[in-house]
Formats: structure tokens, sequence, C-alpha cells
């Protein structure tokens, strides 16, 4: 397990489900995800127009804190734990943004920022 801020470990105390994005199938044509892994954040419902990476805009449902560095554009979360296979089956919503932004008090890990 990862060493976690202080900072973090005193505001990051909700937990989150992430399946990563693996890729396409090639015979259907649908996204394929890892197995549901849990993750601690805080969050908010915020509705603000963003822009992603490909330069699309979107209006951002949740924002999602934390340290976890390996979340990306495309990943599916939920707000709670979750051990359903199925992102989709799990209401997930799909990661749109991601920033990042340092680690200033700790210098132990980069803050994230998650905008789904």
């Amino acid at each position: 397990m990862r060493l976690m801020s202080q900072a973090a470990r005193f505001s990051y105390t909700s937990l989150a489900t992430i399946w990563p994005t693996l890729g396409r199938d090639d015979w259907t044509g649908l996204t394929t995800y890892g197995s549901p892994q849990s993750f601690f954040c805080d969050y908010s419902a915020e509705s603000v127009r963003m822009t992603d990476a490909k330069g699309v805009e979107f209006t951002t449902r949740q924002v999602i804190h934390t340290e976890r560095a390996d979340i990306k554009q495309g990943d599916m979360v939920l707000i709670g734990e979750s051990a359903l296979a199925s992102p989709l089956a799990a209401e997930a919503f799909e990661v749109r943004a991601v920033t990042r932004f340092a680690d200033t008090f700790d210098n132990v890990a980069d803050d994230f920022k998650v905008m789904t």
C-alpha cells in the first residue's frame, strides 16, 4: 500500500470505485474495463462547463479529489464501493478530465482532480 500524505489522510476519507479502461473489443466495439478497485477520495457534485484533453466541451457531474495517480480519461468511477464487474451496471460515470496538483505540504504524493 502506498503512503498517503498527512493532508490526504485528513481529507480523503470517502471511498470511490474505479473500473480502469482496458481497451476496445475488436468484435463488438465495446469498451472493456478492469476489475473494480476502491480508493480514498473527497468529492462534490458540481456542474461546471469544461473542456477535456481532446478539446471537447462538457459539463461536469462530479468532481473527485484523490492521490490516486493512475486514473485517466475514459475510466469509469463511482462514489462509494462496488464489487459489480460492470461499471454500467453500477451506474458509474465516465472520467472526462483529470488535473494534477502538487503535494504542497508533505511532498509524498501529488493530488488529482477527476471530473466526470
